[in-house]
């Protein structure tokens, strides 16, 4: 609104100097861009995201079978193995067991798996997921996860898009300034030597 502003005041001003016009439309033409391209960058990244997201949960979810592990025993290591998003953060809370489960083909497996620790104790049972050859793999991605990082990569877009704004209008201002002072140094060049004479108008 103040670019605005300024930049109607300055349109018949006779102090104006073409530097200052200049400037108050670069200032205006970031809000403009502030106003509209932000906010479009950030939904197109947000909506992109968000449908590559959503395709990985639909097909995470049709790979990926739920069945019942039954611990038999403490692992003597860590499990190594894929681990999602929702589970990167809770390593801490659970334990490596060696478990059975049925693959989906019916057969029967045994291997060392991850587990919360109130579900590690031999003979107890806990949900895991297997791919269809029956190997355990992460849990799918729930949708809910899926928006929230859409969110984030969208907001992120609208955020790095804002900066870019602002830092190509303040080099844009840097670079008129300069031509401003500049032009106040040719003319104090040229006025200089007659400067306190008589007759100069000093």
């Amino acid at each position: 609104m103040r670019a605005a502003t300024g930049l109607w005041r300055w349109r018949h001003n006779p102090l104006r100097r073409t530097t200052d016009l200049a400037e108050a439309w670069v200032a205006f033409a970031a809000i403009v861009l502030l106003c509209l391209l932000v906010p479009l960058t950030g939904w197109v990244a947000g909506s992109s995201a968000y449908g590559s997201l959503s395709r990985a949960v639909r097909t995470q979810q049709a790979q990926r079978l739920p069945t019942t592990a039954r611990v038999v025993r403490l692992a003597d290591g860590p499990v190594s193995g894929p681990k999602s998003v929702e589970t990167a953060g809770e390593e801490r809370l659970r334990r490596s067991v060696v478990a059975r489960w049925t693959a989906p083909d019916g057969s029967a497996r045994t291997g060392t798996v991850a587990t919360a620790r109130q579900h590690s104790a031999p003979g107890a049972s806990f949900r895991l997921w297997t791919d269809r050859g029956g190997h355990p793999v992460a849990p799918p991605m729930q949708p809910g996860t899926a928006r929230a990082h859409a969110f984030i990569a969208g907001l992120t877009a609208a955020l790095l898009a804002g900066l870019l704004v602002e830092l190509v209008r303040r080099l844009a201002v840097r670079r008129l300034v300069l031509r401003r002072y500049a032009r106040l140094d040719r003319a104090w060049a040229a006025a200089g030597p007659d400067w306190g004479r008589t007759g100069t108008g000093s």
